[in-house]
């Protein structure tokens, strides 16, 4: 489906409302009037770009504000900002790639984390051999903060199982964890402190929650100085500065919005039927499924989740994404639909459960 808007908790097409429940606009900020308020504001302030070399003689203020507040946020002695989360992913992935010896990857990676040459970190169930090699002795892990098709932080617990001898680098993607998981949105890397991981570094992108364009890499100093004196940084140019200021003005509003996200997802825990099919955690806004049956009853009434093809048994993933600007009228819509599925399938294997709004 084309569409001339972006889609907020509803959008039109052909004078048609429907009901969005689909993108990664967690927090609901994007089409928040107060929020563009202030971006409008910061446009005003530092222009609608500044293409110039995070290198250049001349250092914009913004830049050091935002990095010392996300740096304070996430828990790292320092941070750095770039254009994209992809970016990000890829300058954190260079710098590895010169301090260990092997980089490692979890399954299902995002592909802003795949370097060339790394190598899985689990075949046939366990650990890579290649992890106990006597001349591997630095070594670089990989893994996404909410595995695909997750709604739960990955379990890293495998790691601890790695000898102690080895000198263990962390990359952790948190593109859909910062700004909505941890009591402050700060995600969640300081949560894995396993004995023998010596560095944590985290990426992200800050167009998901955050609703801004750009990333971040946060860790060590010297990592993040490292990556400042890479070719692909000095030669690009920094994060838009008016999406900065934004961030940094709009504290109080991401507070509120979060808010107003874990209240929603509290109503949708306690009204939602449990089905096994879907996988739902009421700390995370995603409720995933592969059922066509579903994605076609939600539809047919209106509401749009995200869906695209994907290597599941029925060859598509849907999911539907649980925002701060949905309407309580909203969730209650969506609610009833995935319920009476519920009903439906489960009266199919011959179960009692009966569905009631």
């Amino acid at each position: 489906m084309q569409v001339n808007q972006v889609p907020n908790r509803v959008f039109y097409k052909d004078g048609k409302q429907f009901l969005y429940f689909g993108g990664t606009n967690y927090l609901g900020v994007t089409t928040l009037p107060e929020f563009q308020k202030i971006l409008l504001s910061s446009f005003q302030k530092w222009g609608t770009s500044y293409g110039s070399s995070r290198s250049a003689n001349i250092q914009l203020e913004i830049y050091k504000t935002a990095e010392d507040l996300l740096a304070q946020q996430i828990g790292t002695e320092s941070v750095v900002t770039v254009s994209s989360g992809m970016l990000a992913g890829k300058l954190a992935l260079e710098q590895l790639q010169h301090t260990t010896d092997l980089l490692f990857h979890f399954p299902n990676t995002h592909p802003a984390l795949m370097h060339p040459f790394s190598l899985p970190l689990i075949q046939e169930g366990k650990l890579n051999p290649y992890l106990m090699d006597d001349s591997v002795s630095k070594i670089g892990i990989v893994a996404d903060a909410i595995p695909s098709l997750g709604v739960t932080p990955a379990d890293l617990s495998i790691l601890e199982t790695i000898p102690n001898s080895k000198n263990i680098t962390l990359l952790l993607d948190e593109s859909h964890s910062f700004g909505v998981l941890g009591n402050d949105g700060q995600g969640i890397l300081n949560q894995y402190s396993f004995p023998n991981i010596q560095h944590k570094i985290s990426i992200a992108s800050l167009g998901k929650a955050t609703g801004l364009s750009g990333g971040f890499i946060a860790g060590d100093i010297d990592f993040i100085d490292n990556i400042k004196k890479q070719q692909n940084f000095i030669g690009a140019s920094g994060m838009n500065p008016a999406f900065l200021e934004t961030y940094v003005n709009a504290q109080n509003i991401y507070h509120l919005q979060r808010q107003q996200l874990k209240e929603n997802l509290t109503y949708v825990a306690q009204n939602l039927l449990p089905n096994k099919e879907l996988t739902f955690d009421k700390n995370y806004p995603v409720i995933y499924f592969d059922q066509q049956e579903l994605l076609q009853l939600l539809l047919e009434n209106d509401i749009i989740p995200t869906s695209f093809p994907y290597p599941t048994a029925s060859g598509k993933l849907s999911r539907i994404v649980i925002s701060a600007h949905h309407l309580k009228s909203d969730l209650d819509r969506m609610i009833q639909q995935v319920n009476i599925f519920t009903q439906l399938t489960s009266d199919l294997e011959g179960d009692d459960i009966r569905f009631v709004l």
